[in-house]
């Protein structure tokens, strides 16, 4: 509604200030181009300036820090941007302002933030997976080059590589490096060097630019081309903040052409340094070791042992001589032993046997049979029997048997 007022009327600032905040309250949301010029973060919540692409005209807005924590690439200041927001009017210190509700970076960002779904999607599929990264040879026979012809990177890579090692071998392959048909181009390039069996190692070099100048090198299909030949692949696109998809999945990434070309080949005076510097180690240790085992024989041959080898001998000798007298004292021993022994169980067994009773006058009577005979009732008169005596046997018969109770009686 209206406010009729009048110098004799004025209306308090406080109801102006009402129905301003009404007013603005009915807005709705609207989308706003603009760029940010101040950006912090407090506590969750993002407090921005954005300011008109143009003009020199600014206005702050909010934001839940869940807003631009959302964005597919970072929000910074001074990125351009697109955000749907409803304007707020805050009465008590009488500031206009935007509430932001979503958040889209444009231009540069919005390049960035594809590029970023691009890198996920390719890395979901594993093509940037460091297990599939093949190891550059230590001199490569030959090396393919696809960059720009006439190119600051061309002269640097081959003025570099020659010179830290004369003798290399380049391949070079020249194909647009910017535009829409830059992609295609590198593609072709890198697939007959690839088909090239001379060729070891395969650079890719570009020097530096915009990032609409280097989308070329993360094309989604050339990106899929180097991660399916077998010849390892360098990239060495822009300088060093510059990271297209393709240093992702190159075997190895330089920094630089410059750098590309220290990483291919060695320095031929640094390698000859090194040999010369492991011959006069290997030189070193050699005598070393040699001066080592002089004086180890020398040594040795001071010994008492080396001086007269047979001493060694004769003390061993010796031992064999004292173990064998010591042997033969102690089998003699024995033996002596032993024979006392079969002497005194010789005794024992001949004062057993039925041969000393029969010498002592004693003798056997045995029947016809060999029955050895026991008692008077086993022969009755006229019987057969042999009586054997110590020397011999007697033949006799029997006349009569007397008992001893008999013959007692």
């Amino acid at each position: 509604m209206a406010l009729e007022t009048s110098a004799d009327k004025p209306a308090p600032l406080r109801q102006i200030s009402q129905l301003i905040e009404g007013y603005i309250g009915r807005l709705g949301a609207v989308w706003v181009e603009a760029e940010i010029a101040q950006l912090t973060r407090r506590q969750g919540v993002c407090f921005l300036t954005l300011r008109d692409l143009t003009a020199k005209l600014s206005i702050d807005a909010t934001c839940s820090s869940l807003i631009l924590d959302a964005s597919p690439t970072p929000i910074t200041e001074g990125a351009r941007v697109i955000v749907n927001a409803k304007p707020a009017f805050y009465s008590p210190r009488g500031s206009l302002s935007l509430e932001l509700r979503e958040i889209r970076p444009q231009g540069e960002g919005e390049l960035l933030a594809q590029l970023e779904r691009r890198k996920q999607l390719l890395a979901a599929e594993g093509l940037f997976d460091p297990r599939f990264k093949k190891p550059l040879p230590l001199l490569p026979r030959g090396i393919g080059l696809i960059t720009g012809k006439a190119s600051a990177a061309e002269r640097d890579i081959l003025e570099n590589a020659r010179l830290r090692w004369p003798d290399v071998r380049f391949v070079v392959r020249h194909a647009l490096m910017q535009g829409s048909s830059s992609a295609a181009d590198v593609i072709g390039s890198l697939q007959r060097l690839a088909q090239d069996d001379s060729v070891d190692v395969i650079v890719i070099a570009r020097g530096g630019g915009s990032i609409e100048d280097l989308l070329p090198f993360s094309d989604e299909g050339l990106i899929r081309a180097v991660h399916a030949v077998a010849t390892p692949v360098m990239s060495a696109i822009g300088h060093e903040p510059d990271t297209p998809l393709l240093d992702l999945v190159a075997d190895v990434r330089a920094s630089t052409p410059t750098d590309a070309a220290k990483r291919l080949v060695p320095d031929v005076r640094e390698e000859l340094a090194g040999v010369a510097s492991m011959r006069e180690r290997a030189n070193h240790a050699i005598r070393a070791m040699l001066e080592r085992e002089s004086r180890g024989l020398a040594a040795i041959r001071t010994r008492p042992v080396m001086a007269n080898p047979v001493t060694l001998v004769d003390m061993q000798q010796n031992i064999i001589h004292d173990v064998r007298d010591r042997a033969r004292r102690s089998i003699s021993h024995r033996l002596d032993r032993s024979s006392d022994e079969i002497g005194h169980h010789l005794a024992r067994v001949r004062a057993l046997s039925p041969l000393a009773t029969l010498e002592r006058g004693y003798a056997v009577a045995q029947l016809s049979d060999g029955t050895v005979v026991r008692s008077v009732d086993q022969v009755s008169p006229d019987v057969e029997l042999t009586v054997r005596l110590a020397d011999g046997n007697i033949g006799v018969r029997a006349t009569d048997t007397t008992r001893k109770e008999d013959a007692h009686g």
